[in-house]
């Protein structure tokens, strides 16, 4: 066979519980890779996104009583992609042969000669009690545990559940997909021997930040759920390890868990503030409102660094300045040389941590991480008669090339790139989710960041809507454009950086 030959093939791979990181290095790569993709209600939105731009994705919808497409035209969906030569990866929630039907779709494939590979992934029925501080098994409780479904096949005449062995056994029991039957499950139970005042506990979409755990004994967890209206995707534990909960419960106790905070950085520089958000337990939602476009091509910039020598300094004001600047240095054959014994600023940590990964070492980096704090430290420093290169967004307050040219520097501001509103955001979603009091907190990380937000909602939604969202401001001057919008912030960083930010809302919530 010719390894250039394109033959189709189905990769039958286990996206894990839910939390993206979860799946495995193997999962993700063929996702990365996937020409078509086939996924249901329960693949992370996250991992969609991993796949080619290119891929044809299509949903099947499975829920309880509810397909969009039933099991044999999904499987007539797998043989036909790749029978076409495709590369296709089957998502499928938790691990594809524990109660993912897997094995059917693996059965097709043979029977239709389409090659597959199994891609096994961290099941719910493990995954899911860790996250709610439930040990399956313990020394002290119990050494089995055993994995039922909740949803058997309706068509079956009888039960083929060990329902006695099960009641009178001493292992923990994980039940899927039974929250609709959980009366039934209750009752059976029961019936055959296992006492009402077992430990239960119901929990909802595990190991997301959304994650909710009801707690409870076998005699009243389903009127527990009723009331609280808890609804599928869950899965159901019984037995003595459910009360190691108790103290064991380290997912749910996060400082920020539960909160819903909307970042509207632009896509390209919000990672690290989603991570550290979602990594103290929020749950965060993206609503970019700035696009960071670099301005290509760019002649001025480009005289500028054959002149470089004829200047003092380079003062720095973004990360994103950084980046534009030595790309067009790398662009013309140049490195970090080029630059001679020029002094170098960085406006505040995260300009000179960009600086830094490019093997530089600011000269000078201010006290306070805006512009005015950067002027006190350059007059002190001698800025008199020197002459300044300032690489940064085409808009930008004046007041940093102003003033240093009040104190006698020779200033040259380049455009390198623009700040542009961003209009793929899901606003119709943003703005439900508002209304609906679904939102917790607001985070503005520079000027621009507020304008965009509110002049993308203007005259689609009531300033009375916002009164119970808070507010956060990464500095005074972002704080200032809120209050020009009519909104007070409640959490605003006492240094502007990222990190500071978060600590703020983590003191605010403390």
């Amino acid at each position: 066979m010719n390894i250039s030959d394109k033959k189709g093939i189905v990769y039958l791979v286990g996206t894990g519980p839910g939390d993206p990181g979860l799946i495995t290095v193997r999962g993700l790569d063929l996702i990365r890779r996937a020409e078509v993709l086939v996924y249901d209600h329960l693949a992370n939105p996250e991992l969609l996104s991993q796949a080619p731009a290119d891929s044809e994705q299509i949903y099947v919808g499975k829920e309880a009583s509810k397909h969009t497409l039933p099991q044999e035209e999904i499987n007539d969906l797998l043989v036909d992609r790749a029978r076409s030569g495709k590369r296709v990866v089957r998502l499928k929630g938790g691990d594809p042969f524990i109660f993912g039907r897997g094995g059917e779709e693996a059965e097709f494939l043979v029977a239709n000669n389409i090659p597959f590979e199994v891609v096994p992934g961290i099941t719910s029925a493990i995954a899911v009690p860790a996250y709610a501080g439930i040990p399956l098994t313990h020394r002290d409780y119990t050494t089995s545990v055993a994995f039922i479904t909740g949803h058997e096949r309706p068509e079956k005449e009888e039960s083929t559940i060990p329902w006695k062995e099960l009641a009178t056994g001493p292992g923990t029991l994980v039940f899927l997909m039974g929250v609709k039957n959980l009366p039934l499950i209750r009752d059976t139970l029961i019936k055959y021997g296992r006492p009402p005042q077992t430990p239960a506990a119901v929990i909802r979409w595990g190991t997301l930040n959304s994650q909710k755990t009801l707690v409870g004994t076998l005699s009243d967890i389903s009127e527990r759920v009723r009331e609280a209206g808890l609804k599928p995707p869950a899965i159901i534990l019984v037995g003595e390890v459910v009360k190691l909960r108790e103290h064991l419960n380290w997912f749910e106790e996060r400082p920020l868990f539960g909160k819903r905070i909307v970042v509207t950085r632009s896509r390209a520089q919000a990672s690290q503030l989603v991570e550290l958000l979602a990594g103290f337990g929020a749950q965060v939602i993206e609503y970019p409102t700035i696009l960071i476009r670099k301005i290509d091509p760019n002649p001025e910039l480009k005289r500028a660094i054959q002149e470089i020598r004829n200047y003092h300094w380079i003062i720095f004001t973004s990360v994103n300045g950084v980046d534009c600047f030595f790309e067009q240095l790398d662009h013309m054959g140049l490195d970090t040389r080029a630059l001679g014994d020029l002094k170098i600023g960085a406006i505040g940590p995260a300009t000179a941590e960009g600086l830094r990964k490019r093997a530089i070492r600011p000269d000078f980096i201010p006290d306070a991480y805006r512009a005015e704090g950067i002027i006190e430290g350059l007059v002190s420093e001698g800025i008199r008669g020197k002459r300044v290169l300032i690489p940064r967004a085409a808009q930008a307050r004046e007041i940093l090339p102003q003033q240093l040219s009040e104190a006698g520097a020779d200033v040259r501001v380049v455009p390198v790139y623009e700040t542009l509103p961003d209009t793929g955001a899901d606003t119709e979603r943003l703005m439900q989710q508002i209304k609906a009091q679904e939102i917790d907190m607001i985070t503005f990380t520079s000027s621009s960041t507020v304008t965009n937000f509110f002049s993308g909602l203007e005259g689609k939604i009531d300033k009375g809507d916002f009164k119970d969202i808070i507010m956060a401001c990464i500095g005074p001057i972002t704080e200032k454009k809120l209050k020009k919008q009519g909104f007070s912030a409640r959490v605003v960083a006492e240094k502007f950086t990222i990190p500071e930010l978060v600590d703020a809302i983590l003191a605010y919530y403390a």
